[in-house]
């Protein structure tokens, strides 16, 4: 896997051969959806794009609704296993992979194929409640959320569950920014923003019965 750049789809760094048809469709619908959108991208394209035709497509995926959510949860598990993987080459000590994660996000949004992330994409896309294709998108971070918040407990921070959420919006309005302005600069200015929640998430604070109760000039 390459270091400091995440694949668009994990599929293109298996070998040509090893891929079946299902695997094909599934990686061609994968570079459309993500660079072209999901509405914009039609049944015909993804089966002309995977050398094959629509009948083979139904074949595998009894519909388009049923090739985006196979996208997404693929995405999903290839991109959070990429993710860690990478963070974990950056930091030893859960501290610093709270930190290490806006780097690799920098270098993830410095790609040239990024072009945002593909759940923000979808959800803003089908973003009715209740849609399958939303649900499957905030279960995406749902889970960043809870990889976050296992790091923040590992640090002892005094509320895991708040401060994953706090960088976790970090992340997402980075995201966004860069995918509005290339070249921002919102990784490092969310990184500066979480290096002050983090710390004051773990600052350490004396219990009251840790206090003095007495002058210690007093008379006893």
């Amino acid at each position: 896997m390459l270091i400091g750049i995440v694949p668009i789809n994990l599929f293109l760094f298996l070998p040509p051969m090893s891929l079946n048809l299902q695997e094909k469709i599934l990686q061609a619908a994968s570079e459309l959806f993500y660079s072209q959108g999901i509405r914009a991208t039609g049944v015909d394209a993804i089966a002309k794009a995977a050398n094959t035709t629509k009948m083979s497509l139904y074949k595998y995926f009894m519909s388009k609704d049923d090739l985006v959510l196979a996208f997404l949860r693929k995405r999903d598990e290839d991109f959070r296993a990429w993710f860690v993987d990478q963070v974990d080459g950056k930091a030893d000590t859960p501290k610093a992979k709270l930190l290490a994660v806006f780097d690799v996000l920098d270098e993830w949004m410095a790609t040239p194929g990024f072009r945002g992330c593909a759940f923000i994409n979808a959800a803003a896309e089908f973003p009715l409640e209740g849609n399958p294709v939303l649900q499957v998108s905030a279960e995406f971070y749902d889970h960043f959320r809870r990889y976050i918040a296992d790091l923040a407990e590992q640090c002892d921070s005094k509320s895991p569950e708040s401060l994953a959420l706090q960088l976790s919006l970090l992340l997402e309005g980075a995201i966004v920014s860069e995918q509005m302005k290339r070249h921002s600069g919102s990784a490092e200015q969310a990184k500066q923003a979480a290096t002050i929640l983090i710390e004051h998430s773990i600052i350490d604070i004396l219990p009251d019965t840790a206090l003095p109760t007495s002058n210690p000039g007093e008379q006893q």
